[in-house]
């Protein structure tokens, strides 16, 4: 019986040795951690991730681009299920950065107790229609040679305003909102005002910090000092090599102040606008309480808080 026992017990060693280890064995917390970037299109969001991507080897993370089918940024039910599974599952991709262009997605629906760290960046609305409008027409410096879908139409953004044409519509001002509003079709619906205070919602309770397009570098850098583990030498990085990671819009002309006058009579402009004071609002107010600015220049606070009368004491 004993020769029986310790057979079985080498041959369950074996096994283990040949599996290798556990898999359900813990990470820490720093290593468990996953951040998530939906990205909205163009909010300078290319040149964002291209630090992440030059940054992952050096500060050990993985990024991974979430590629959807004709870029849907609404995901199915069974899609959003594997999603989840995937994200919180998938240790091998731990610690993790993962981008792509789609809406806001509500872990806790699925039963996932440790969530992602969402984060994003918004642009003024009227310049990112601009950009998208000549960026399908153009494209830009990041792969000129690619052949975008209007190429070919050299209708001007002021000519398309005026000629009331489908590509410029004020509907097309409706994308900000919906991607931090999320997946319930109230989101989807152009001017829903429920949509835009869910948005609201989800930008203060649900996302770790969102920057703006304007203001991109105090983002870079308030994310360095906050997340360190992924954005370690970020700041630098933006700084010395800015003309690589900034993607610019080729042949873009910049809209007549009767253009931008008549797509602001619109109730979804006045919508869009709300959002995008908000969250700038929201964005410099963290920015006041995190850094000090000296001789022109800004630099993050040091820890402000520390812990006394700690009973019972030890001895």
């Amino acid at each position: 019986e004993r020769a029986i026992a310790r057979h079985e017990v080498r041959e369950i060693e074996q096994r283990h040795t040949m599996d290798g280890p556990r898999q359900d064995a813990t990470l820490d917390e720093e290593e468990d951690m996953v951040i998530i970037y939906n990205r909205v299109p163009k909010t300078a969001s290319t040149s964002f991730t291209n630090i992440a991507y030059d940054l992952c080897a050096k500060n050990k993370y993985h990024v991974l681009h979430i590629n959807t089918t004709k870029n849907n940024p609404v995901m199915s039910l069974q899609d959003q299920v594997r999603f989840v599974k995937n994200i919180t599952s998938w240790k091998e991709m731990k610690p993790g950065f993962y981008h792509g262009h789609i809406s806001y997605l509500d872990f806790a629906k699925f039963g996932v107790k440790k969530k992602p760290i969402y984060i994003n960046v918004i642009r003024d609305p009227i310049e990112r229609l601009v950009s998208y409008y000549y960026f399908l027409r153009f494209g830009d410096d990041y792969r000129p040679g690619l052949r975008r879908r209007k190429q070919g139409d050299k209708k001007t953004f002021d000519e398309c305003v005026a000629e009331g044409g489908s590509d410029c519509a004020p509907e097309k001002l409706w994308l900000q909102i919906p991607f931090f509003c999320g997946h319930s079709s109230e989101c989807w619906n152009v001017g829903s005002r429920w949509a835009m205070d869910q948005a609201k919602y989800n930008l203060v309770n649900e996302y770790f910090l969102v920057g703006v397009t304007e203001e991109l570098e105090d983002f870079i850098m308030l994310l360095e000092a906050a997340l360190p583990r992924f954005f370690r030498g970020a700041t630098e990085l933006y700084r010395t090599g800015k003309k690589s990671h900034l993607r610019k819009t080729t042949e873009k002309k910049l809209p007549t102040k009767q253009t931008i006058a008549k797509l602001q009579q619109s109730d979804i402009w006045k919508m869009e606008n709300e959002f995008y004071e908000f969250a700038l609002e929201q964005f410099q107010f963290i920015r006041a309480h995190a850094v000090r600015e000296k001789d022109g220049d800004l630099y993050i606070l040091a820890q402000n808080f520390f812990y006394e009368k700690i009973y019972p004491k030890s001895n």
